[in-house]
């Protein structure tokens, strides 16, 4: 052990040395910001107006598709064909998007299929190292489901 904390030590001035003093500034995104804006004040046909502009100029931004997907969801009157459309375009964009998969598993709760719902589960189990939200609060959706 006395032997290795030196090295410890070496290794991470090392680091040091070659690191920026600062990390890089956070880029931010303008459309996520007023998409949380809208969805803060429970404004969902913005919200879902903003994305599909967004997701009409990105169309490889699996984000995009996953909050619009959202968006139509929560909104009036859901489109459920569009909702699921959208949530599957994001998932083939980035099949590791933890929101897209629980979003979809709780999309699949609306409609009433739950093994659906489980697959989805099942993926972010395999996905989040330890639990994460999306996995908790798909899981804790499932069982809210179950129990009706």
């Amino acid at each position: 052990m006395r032997a290795f904390l030196p090295l410890f030590i070496l290794s991470l001035s090392a680091h040091a040395a070659d690191s920026p003093p600062f990390p890089p500034e956070k880029k931010t995104d303008a459309v996520i910001e007023r998409y949380e804006a809208a969805s803060v004040r429970g404004d969902w046909p913005a919200a879902a107006a903003l994305l599909r502009e967004a997701v009409a100029r990105e169309p490889g931004n699996a984000r995009y598709h996953n909050l619009y997907a959202y968006s139509l969801r929560k909104g009036p009157s859901p489109d459920m064909g569009l909702v699921f459309r959208h949530y599957n375009e994001a998932l083939r964009i980035d099949p590791e998007l933890r929101g897209a998969h629980e979003y979809i598993g709780e999309a699949y709760l609306m409609v009433g299929d739950l093994a659906k719902a489980k697959e989805h589960l099942g993926v972010l189990d395999r996905l989040c190292f330890l639990p994460c939200a999306e996995y908790t609060d798909l899981r804790k959706a499932i069982a809210a489901h179950e129990r009706k």
